[in-house]
Formats: C-alpha cells, structure tokens, sequence
C-alpha cells in the first residue's frame, strides 16, 4: 500500500502521471481523428452531451462530500454509494426516455441508438467501488494513478481497436461502455471496501452535497451549452468540428490544473484551521497554475493552425478558428479552479453554486436572448467574455472570504504569467512571416521560439522585480533539487 505524500510531492506525481494519462487520450484522438470523419465526431459528441447533462443533473457530488468529512465512517461510504448507484440509474432511465426528442433537436436518427446504448455504462459506473475516493483522499496518488489509467488504457484499446475494424463512430460507444466495465472489476481489487446498500447517513451528505450538485449542474451547463447551441444551430459535421476542438482547446488548461486540483483540494482542507498557510498556500497554486497553464493556453493558440495540419489533417481545418478562441476561454477555468477548490475546502459550496449559475445566466442572455441567431464561431467568443467576467468574480470572492488575501497579492502572481504570454503572441506573429510554408518545419519553429520568449520574459521580469518569494523561486528551487539529487546518484 502506498503511503500519503506531501503536497508538492504528490502534485509532481499526479501531473507526471495525468500526462501519461492524457498521452492516451491524445493518442486516441490523432488515431480516431484519422479514421473517422468530422461526422462521426459530431454524432458521438451530441449523444454524450446528453448523457452528460442527465448524469450532472443526478449527480449529488458523494465523492467530494467524503474528502471533505474528515470523520467518514463506513456508514458514510456505504450510503455515498448508494446514493451513487440511484443517480446513475435514474439517468440512465431518463436517457432512454429521452432518446427520441434528442434525435429531434439534434436533426439526426442516428443520435437516438447510440444514446440507447450509451445508458447501459452509466450503470455499470456507478456499480464502482466507492472506496476508491480514499486513494484521493489520504493522497496515495500512485493508487489513484493505477486505477484511472487502467481504465482509460482499456477504454483506448477498444476504441482504436474496433474503429480500425469497423471505421465507424460505434467504436467511440463501446470502447466508452468497455473502459467503464474494466473500472468496475479493477476498484474492486484494489480497494478491499465492499459497500452495502444503505441510507443511514443521507442527512449529512446531502447537507454537503445538494449544494455541490447546483454547482456541478452550474458548471456542467457553463461547459456545454455553447455546445448545445452549436449542434443545435449547425450540421453534425460543424458540431464535429466544435466539439473536438473543444476538446482540444481545454488540454494545456485542464490537464495541468485537474491533477493539481487533486492535490490541493485536499491539502486545502488540511490548511483551513491556519489562516496563514492557507493563504500562503492559495498563493503558491495560483502562482504555479498561472505560469504553467497562460503559456500552455496561449501557446496553442498561438500554433493552431499548423497544429491542426500536422495532427489532425486538412479534413479538420474548420476547427483552426474555435481552437483559436476555445484555449483561451479554457485558460479562465484553470485560474479560477484555485478560489473554487478553496471555497469548497472551507465549506462555502453555496458561493461556488452561486458563480458558477451567475456565468451561466450571463451566457445564456448574450447567446440566447442577445444574439438567437449566433453561429459557432460567436457562440466560442461570448464564452470567452463570460469566462473573464467570471474570472474577475471568484477572485473579488476569495478577497472577500480569505482575511488575510489582498488584491495586490492576487495580482502580483497573475501579472508576470500575463505579460510573458503577450511576449510569446508577438515573438511568434513576429517570426510568422520568416517560417517556411512547411507546417512541420513552422509548428516546431513557433514552439521553440514562443517557448523562449516566455521563459526569457518571465524570468526578466521576476529578476527585475527584485526575485521576490513565490512560483518562480518554488519552480527555481524544485530544479536545484532534482539537479542536486541526480549529482548524488551519477
């Protein structure tokens, strides 16, 4: 059995791991990519909006109700899951009724079988052990890492596999239904809890988890109404397009910052009696989400077009512009995930309902209310202004909430990231023009450069500013350390 880790540690582990994890998605996606059409894209990507609407509308949060009881008992996880189990039921049942008047809205037949069929694996998901959560909970990340990229491998497998055999969108369907089976069979042999069906502490999990479920219906509807609107207003082959650059634009963000996330929400929650350290430590994880997740964002928007050509092929063209403007909408999210963990930590689950409808509602004015007739591409830009409007709300929150949080302080760590980005946008238009026409030879030339000009700017900056403590000189400290280490064992 693993032993818990400390926070930088374990932050280190789970981002080196999420990677390996989401090379598998990445891999998947370049394979499928050239296999199938946008069409088949569209088709799967409509019918998963609707699970995933149904399943958020269900979802009671359990998971983060038993992270953040530092005092769960068995009691606790045996009614968590089965609260997990109803919700998981109930939509699959509400898919299957539901079926037909999506193929309805979306404008094709061929979202109603695979809608059908994709009910089946919300039921075999939630028949997973809930004692997995522990491995997050008592920080073993190793455990944790085992068990998610066990799934996805298998769930990778499978897709590729029978998309090479059956050049269909089915292959996205079952290999979906086929991963989720394998991560039933595997919690159960890595975690020796074995839950009963029971509701003898429904009280005190709903009390925590009926607020985070407004939440995660906020925040999945924040995610994925401009996707409705798109596949609603557009082809199947524009729906396509949008969704896996969607699914695109939010890698550099979510896959730096989710494995984080996993770290800190509980470290928060350790913190929370020390005003002190947690505002140190609150400091510290925007600081370093900021300067990892800007360049990232930014940097793939910066290359999107070669990007697209080199890894995805000319049929994907149309996605180049949603890219463009998708990263940075997911840039946002990265940096607000910090004050939303913190809130979560400390119990104010309602605030974090409260932004996260708030954005939803300004959304949903402008692109419905504002502009009905807003194609794909407006639809991508006002998400990028609400997503900036929220970003500005949950830190005028986490001031407010934090007594020890100052603005100058929010700022100081937010603006070398910034500045460094605008250096990276203009090394990289600046050389544009010199590139030859080749997008390999250009795509590497534009990395290379912008990367460059980031670290060279950041670290300008942070000298010029008198080298004051923080993500730059936790990073600097962090290579010495594994400089020193690997002198030792040379």
């Amino acid at each position: 059995m693993s032993a818990p880790v400390s926070v930088a540690k374990g932050a280190a582990l789970v981002i080196a791991m999420r990677w390996t994890h989401r090379l598998i998605g990445l891999v998947s996606t370049l394979i499928l990519a050239r296999l199938l059409v946008p069409d088949d894209f569209g088709v799967v990507a409509q019918a998963s909006l609707v699970v995933g609407l149904l399943d958020v509308l269900t979802d009671m949060g359990v998971a983060s109700a038993l992270i953040q009881n530092a005092n769960a008992t068995q009691r606790h996880y045996d009614t968590a899951w089965t609260i997990r189990l109803a919700q998981f039921s109930l939509a699959s049942v509400a898919i299957l009724l539901l079926a037909p008047t999506a193929g309805e809205y979306f404008g094709d037949a061929r979202v109603v079988p695979v809608l059908q069929v994709m009910s089946l694996g919300l039921i075999v998901a939630g028949c997973e052990n809930i004692g997995v959560v522990n491995f997050q909970k008592e920080m073993r990340f190793g455990l944790d890492f085992r068990f998610m990229f066990t799934k996805r491998l298998s769930g990778f497998l499978i897709t590729v596999t029978l998309a090479i055999l059956w050049e269909s969108y089915w292959a996205m369907v079952a290999g979906a239904i086929g991963g989720r089976m394998v991560g039933v069979l595997v919690s159960y042999r890595m975690h020796p809890m074995r839950p009963r069906f029971s509701l003898a502490e429904f009280g005190s999990i709903f009390g925590f988890a009926q607020w985070m479920l407004v939440r995660n219906i906020g925040n999945y509807l924040n995610n994925n109404v401009h996707r409705l609107l798109v596949g609603g207003r557009g082809s199947t082959a524009q729906m396509g397009a949008y969704s896996l650059a969607n699914d695109v634009a939010q890698m550099p963000g979510t896959e730096i910052i989710s494995p984080l996330n996993r770290v800190l929400f509980p470290a928060f929650v350790r913190a929370k009696e020390d005003p002190e350290e947690l505002n140190r430590l609150v400091l510290l994880a925007l600081g370093v989400q900021a300067l990892v997740a800007i360049p990232a964002c930014v940097g793939l928007g910066a290359v999107a077009h070669e990007a697209v050509l080199v890894l995805l092929g000319e049929k994907w063209l149309s996605a180049t512009a949603f890219i463009e403007i998708l990263t940075l909408a997911y840039l946002v999210p990265s940096i607000t995930s910090t004050p939303s963990y913190v809130l979560m930590s400390l119990g104010y689950v309602r605030l974090n309902a409260v932004v996260a409808w708030c954005q939803l509602v300004a959304f949903v004015s402008v692109a419905v209310l504002i502009m009905p007739t807003a194609g794909a591409l407006e639809i991508a830009q006002i998400r990028l202004a609400t997503v900036l409007v929220t970003l500005a709300g949950l830190l005028f929150v986490l001031v407010r909430t934090l007594p020890l949080m100052r603005w100058s302080s929010l700022l100081g760590v937010l603006f070398r990231p910034i500045a460094g980005a605008v250096c990276l946008v203009l090394a990289v238009d600046y050389v544009a023009a010199l590139l030859p026409a080749n997008p390999y030879v250009s795509l590497v030339a534009k990395v290379v450069i912008g990367a460059l000009a980031y670290v060279l700017s950041v670290v300008a900056l942070w000298w010029i500013s008198g080298r004051p403590q923080g993500a730059e000189s936790y990073l600097l400290s962090k290579l010495r350390s594994l400089r020193r280490a690997r002198k030792k064992t040379s």
